[in-house]
């Protein structure tokens, strides 16, 4: 065996050099941008940034405000069907009711129709991960693996189709829309499908293969808390049914914060809905079925039009004005302290 010693350098050898190689990327000798800041290039940055967003959060804005919208809350209106509603063995008992409402002037362009929840917390962590996005795909999956518990199997075994409290909580009013011409009461027309995202709608949800959507799911049942089984959510378009079903999609996308809304229809612009929808008397008919008493929620049905910046939400525009004012405002510190210094150093040379 070697002795320690001999790994070390004798007297008169030379030591390995540890610097880098001379070359000019190892020497950091590569050409570089050093920018020397002065103060007009300082100042400039800023006020040229504030007016940028002052000017972009002012547009914004004033898109926002520009869009059409009303919006009803119909928890109240619908009182007796609540009330029904509050006792769970009344699930497969119907209850309809109507709200009327006036349009003033018309709502031009596109015209959305959205509804809304208050107080609905879909960010808890066990009802986000509730779901199965394997049994989404289509796919034959073990659900019992899954976060879907409680909501996964009923006691003698069979699956929940689809399983997860998300999917078992949808929303399931059924809302229709009339146009009260004269002495005559005319259907809005409605679109329910194409309101998904597009990777959603092909991508992240399919139906397991099969010649007919009831035998795809044969060997499950529907969520305890729905009134129909998941291949019959459309019973007139079997394309917007199943798991692909627009509503369905929609309603899987949770929200953030307990406030929120969700894309329910889209007016079909013909006849005299061609432009839009004309000013002139109008009745929600609402088929009352997702209760809302036991949380202290409430639910709103929206009509919206869209402009080139979204929705009427101005938080975007607001926060371009809350920066572009600090920017501007940063500068002129800046510039004051500038002077002062500036002034203090003229005075000590005199």
């Amino acid at each position: 065996m070697k002795n320690k010693t001999s790994f070390l350098p004798q007297e008169g050898e030379a030591r390995p050099s540890r610097c880098p190689d001379n070359s000019a990327f190892k020497q950091q000798k590569l050409p570089a941008w050093k920018p020397q800041l002065t103060i007009a290039t300082v100042l400039s940055s800023f006020f040229l940034t504030g007016v940028f967003c002052l000017s972009v959060g002012v547009c914004l804005i004033l898109s926002a405000n520009s869009v059409r919208e009303i919006q009803i809350d119909y928890s109240d209106k619908c009182s007796d069907c609540s009330k029904l509603r509050e006792n769970s063995s009344n699930w497969n008992k119907e209850c309809h009711c109507s709200v009327n409402f006036t349009l003033k002037e018309d709502i031009l362009g596109d015209v959305f129709m959205y509804y809304g929840l208050q107080n609905f917390y879909q960010n808890h962590r066990r009802y986000v991960i509730s779901r199965s996005d394997g049994q989404l795909l289509g796919r034959n999956v073990n659900i019992q693996k899954s976060y879907c518990a409680p909501f996964n199997t009923y006691r003698n075994g069979t699956p929940m189709a689809p399983c997860g409290a998300i999917a078992n909580s949808i929303f399931n009013d059924t809302i229709d829309l009339f146009y009260n011409l004269n002495s005559s009461v005319m259907q809005v027309p409605l679109l329910k499908t194409g309101n998904s995202w597009w990777t959603d709608k092909n991508v992240k949800f399919r139906n397991p293969k099969s010649h007919n959507l009831s035998s795809a799911f044969a060997g499950t049942e529907r969520p305890p808390y729905w009134h129909k089984p998941v291949y019959l959510l459309d019973e007139e378009d079997e394309r917007n049914s199943g798991y692909v079903n627009d509503d369905f999609i929609i309603w899987m996308r949770v929200s953030a914060f307990a406030t929120f809304r969700n894309l329910y229809r889209r007016v079909r612009r013909i006849r005299q809905f061609a432009d839009g929808l004309p000013a002139g008397n109008y009745t929600f008919r609402i088929s009352y079925n997702f209760p809302v008493s036991k949380f202290k929620g409430r639910k709103h049905v929206i009509l919206s039009t869209v402009v080139w910046s979204g929705g009427s939400n101005p938080f975007l525009g607001i926060a371009y004005v809350v920066s572009g004012t600090a920017a501007t405002l940063t500068g002129f510190v800046i510039t004051a302290i500038h002077l002062k210094l500036r002034k203090k150093k003229t005075y000590s040379q005199k």
